[in-house]
């Protein structure tokens, strides 16, 4: 299968957040809250792949009630915090959606999403992921984690499946 047919065979993204929607930073303010800085084209992005009709969950090590936030603000329903040994949950994910690993893409950015980026179908790296990260992926972004990886990722996708330029006609039109 050449890298062109698996974009087209996918059906769910998976994207881990810390490093991948974010910079990899986290900040917390004098009365302890996490603060993170999201990509808004990312966030466009996850809307119009779920407007083409394929879903976008959220994987991560960490837990973090701003992750809860901008899944809901983004219509994500799969959200899956605090596996460090993300494989189980990816796998059960696939169970419960019936899906073959073939139609899901991964997005990671470091050494807890290597058994996952090998799993799926199209593991994808950010661009700033570690030389490790990035050997077991089949593809590496062009933009760093936080700073558009994920609607880079999409838009390939969307591209490759033709569906692209009809999800944005709305955009380009008087």
């Amino acid at each position: 299968m050449t890298v062109t047919q698996s974009y087209r065979d996918i059906d769910l993204i998976l994207s881990d957040v810390d490093g991948v929607l974010t910079d990899g930073g986290v900040l917390f303010d004098n009365q302890g809250i996490e603060i993170k800085k999201f990509h808004i084209r990312d966030g466009l992005g996850i809307k119009l792949w779920q407007r083409a009709g394929f879903e976008f969950g959220l994987l991560t090590a960490r837990t973090s009630h701003i992750v809860n936030l901008r899944a809901a603000e983004l219509g994500i329903r799969i959200v899956r915090q605090g596996f460090e040994n993300k494989l189980p949950a990816a796998q059960q994910i696939l169970q419960q959606l019936q899906l073959d690993p073939a139609q899901v893409c991964y997005i990671g950015d470091d050494l807890t999403d290597i058994s996952v980026i090998r799993h799926v179908g199209l593991g994808v790296a950010v661009a700033n992921a570690p030389m490790e990260v990035q050997r077991a992926a089949d593809h590496t972004t062009q933009a760093d984690g936080g700073n558009g990886a994920v609607r880079e990722t999409i838009e390939l996708l969307l591209r490759s499946k033709g569906r692209w330029e009809d999800l944005i006609r709305h955009y380009l039109s008087d």
